[in-house]
């Protein structure tokens, strides 16, 4: 309260006197004890109407003792039981509770987590996955504003969710594992991880990548084996010790036969290892063939061929021969794809070839085509025309996507060059790359296109000198690789050879009860290229439930998490909203706990975890010495704090009934009195 108010204060006394006195006192001629009642009572009520009115503001200072929060983080997962560790854990969580000096010293809560934390005070060990990492993230969002120790107790085997191995605890939290079970080490080889390609093309080598995991203390060797079949492809000597527990292997293998090739990536066992089912692991790549012969057709020499040869042959998977319509053409069917340069009438044989043998081609126009013929001899495209050349610039359909191609920049090059006339599209299966631009005009006439699908495929580029396009590439990137990848891909979605599955899923043929269900699945475009804006979703059902989820892009791939489901037989089937394609197949759930599958307590591992919170690893018959940590370590002391408050007097709703008090006691003295 500041000198102002209070002198405020000090005068609304001395009124208050002064109003009293001038009534009781001075124009009052009763004399006796009963004035001296009165005058207090009018002196009280009117310094208590001027204090509400001057609405002073009082502080109040309180004082509370705030103590770190002791987190008791117990595992309630089953395989606590299987290990016979309830009991310990039980004794465990007693002692600390009722100690004395722990109670004084920390606020104390119990968090039990299997998959899910539960904040409770009962553990009953029957959570069917233990998932440590998402429970010590919990933790560190509930301690982010305050200081708080986390005794992990657990036996350290995590069946689901990230390494908690590497868990970084934040800077108001530390972690004291205290592990329980057996923790005596037994030697174990693990295949950890393997990355693969979904495909292959055919004479190319594809990349295998294997994480080989070990636990122990003690050197071993072994040998990393790739199998297929009965028959080793590849194979490298591995040493391993406790401080080199894991190694990353890479190496290439032979894509030499088409079809699916499935290996098996194993880690020769120990002599003495017991765990031997996660010494291998099986793998499968499809292998398919890009290797494409195309023919090029024309009846006039013009530099666009060359530019064909040379930008579809920098891909070696590929071979262009160049024929006139004169040479011999009879042996059209060892071509992929048929490019039709500027096709007149002597082209009527060669159609007639590709609609019996169903062929893909690329038309190509220009001025020097027979657009009379064109228009009677398929039936896409109708162009009425005039012998008027006509110079057309490209603009981009940003709505084609049918394959990916990084943007060459075509729009700012120089123009194609066709005869004049309006391009009617006759097919309803037409899609354009590029649009037209006609004297800065944007339409939606077609400049490169691609019509129907599959083996039915066709591509229509109408206009020539696209030569002109290539030099400009050099000329803007100092390479032609951005347009020759683009003719690339162009021939490759109209050269494919056979249709190849464009949706891929990855699942096992079964899985564990208490296993989260995981499908992953690919989905690729007409150029078998990976589409992150696929819209995939799958139904599964049994013959008790079913299950309807979406898929959701993750890493380079899609992924599903169907969640714990009941044992039996299910069949499923994944789809692509906007393609309808689908892939359908089925897997079973098999009655078994994970839980029950160690044999031990992972020491390794909640050794790890307080290396990296700066604690040490704690055993049951050390607890004292948990406890002793706890508490001489500073950081947990508990704070005084104080908190002020300011608050207006007219906020004493008392004083108020004081004032509404004095006014009727003084009304009640003056009636008794007879002075009223």
């Amino acid at each position: 309260m500041d000198l102002s108010t209070i002198l405020i204060i000090a005068l609304a006394a001395i009124f208050a006197l002064g109003f009293a006195f001038f009534q009781y006192r001075y124009r009052s001629k009763r004399r006796g004890k009963d004035i001296y009642i009165l005058f207090a009572l009018r002196f009280l009520s009117v310094f208590v109407l001027f204090l509400l009115l001057i609405n002073p503001k009082i502080t109040s200072t309180t004082y509370e003792l705030e103590k770190p929060d002791l987190i008791l983080a117990v595992d309630d997962s089953e395989s606590i039981m299987h290990l016979e560790q309830g009991n310990t854990v039980q004794e465990l969580l007693q002692r600390l509770k009722e100690d004395d000096a722990i109670q004084e010293r920390f606020e104390v809560f119990q968090y039990n987590f299997g998959n899910e934390l539960l904040n409770s005070n009962t553990a009953e060990f029957k959570a069917r996955q233990t998932n440590i990492n998402s429970a010590l993230e919990s933790f560190k969002e509930l301690s982010r504003r305050k200081s708080a120790a986390v005794v992990l107790i657990s036996d350290g085997n995590q069946t689901t969710g990230r390494d908690f191995r590497y868990f970084k605890p934040g800077s108001s939290q530390q972690i004291y594992p205290l592990v329980v079970g057996d923790t005596t080490q037994y030697l174990d080889l693990e295949v950890l991880r393997l990355n693969t390609n979904t495909y292959a093309f055919l004479n190319n080598r594809f990349p295998v990548e294997a994480f080989v995991s070990y636990s122990g203390e003690e050197p071993v060797n072994s040998r990393f084996l790739i199998k297929s079949g009965e028959k080793v492809v590849f194979s490298e000597d591995v040493s391993l010790d406790s401080d080199n527990r894991s190694l990353l292997i890479q190496t290439e293998l032979p894509a030499s036969s088409l079809g699916v090739l499935s290996y098996e990536a194993e880690i020769v066992k120990l002599d003495n290892e017991k765990n031997t089912a996660n010494n291998s692991r099986s793998f499968a790549v499809e292998v398919i063939d890009e290797r494409s012969k195309i023919l090029l057709i024309s009846a006039i020499p013009h530099p666009d061929i060359g530019t064909f040869k040379k930008s579809i042959e920098t891909n070696e998977q590929r071979q262009l021969d160049i024929k006139y319509v004169g040479d011999d053409l009879t042996n059209l069917r060892e071509y992929q794809l048929i490019i039709l340069y500027q096709p007149n009438s002597a082209f009527t044989s060669i159609f007639e070839d590709l609609q019996e043998n169903n062929q893909n081609y690329l038309l190509i126009s220009g001025t020097e085509t027979d657009w009379n013929f064109v228009n009677s001899i398929q039936d896409a495209v109708r162009k009425d025309f005039s012998n008027q050349p006509q110079e057309i610039f490209a603009t981009k359909n940003p709505n084609f996507n049918q394959f990916q191609f990084e943007e060459v920049g075509f729009n700012n090059f120089p123009p194609l060059e066709d005869t004049f006339g309006e391009i009617s599209i006759q097919s309803n299966d037409f899609e354009s790359i590029y649009f037209q631009q006609i004297e800065n005009v944007e339409t939606n006439q077609p400049l490169i296109a691609i019509q129907g699908e599959g083996q039915g495929k066709n591509a229509f580029i109408f206009g020539e000198n696209i030569w002109r396009w290539r030099a400009a590439t050099y000329l803007q990137d100092k390479s032609f690789e951005n347009f020759d990848n683009f003719i690339g891909k162009l021939v490759q979605n109209l050269a494919s050879a056979r249709q190849r599955e464009r949706l891929t899923i990855n699942y096992k043929s079964f899985y564990y009860e208490n296993e989260f269900i995981k499908l992953m699945a690919n989905y690729f475009d007409q150029n078998y290229q990976f589409d992150s804006n696929a819209s995939l979703e799958i139904f599964a059902k049994n013959s008790e439930e079913s299950i309807e989820s979406e898929l959701v892009l993750k890493n380079n791939g899609y992924e599903v998490n169907l969640g714990n489901l009941n044992p039996g037989t299910y069949n499923f089937k994944i789809f692509e909203a906007n393609s309808d394609i689908s892939r359908s197949g089925s897997f079973e759930v098999i009655p078994f706990n994970i839980e029950q599958q160690f044999i031990g307590a992972n020491k390794n591992a909640m050794t790890v975890l307080a290396e990296n919170s700066g604690t040490a690893l704690f055993y049951p018959d050390k607890l004292q010495e948990l406890k002793n940590e706890l508490l001489s370590n500073d950081k947990y002391k508990p704070v005084q704090k104080s908190q002020q408050k300011n608050v207006p007097l007219i906020d004493w709703y008392y004083l108020l009934f004081l004032l509404v008090s004095i006014l009727a006691a003084e009304w009640f003295f003056r009636k008794y009195k007879g002075l009223i």
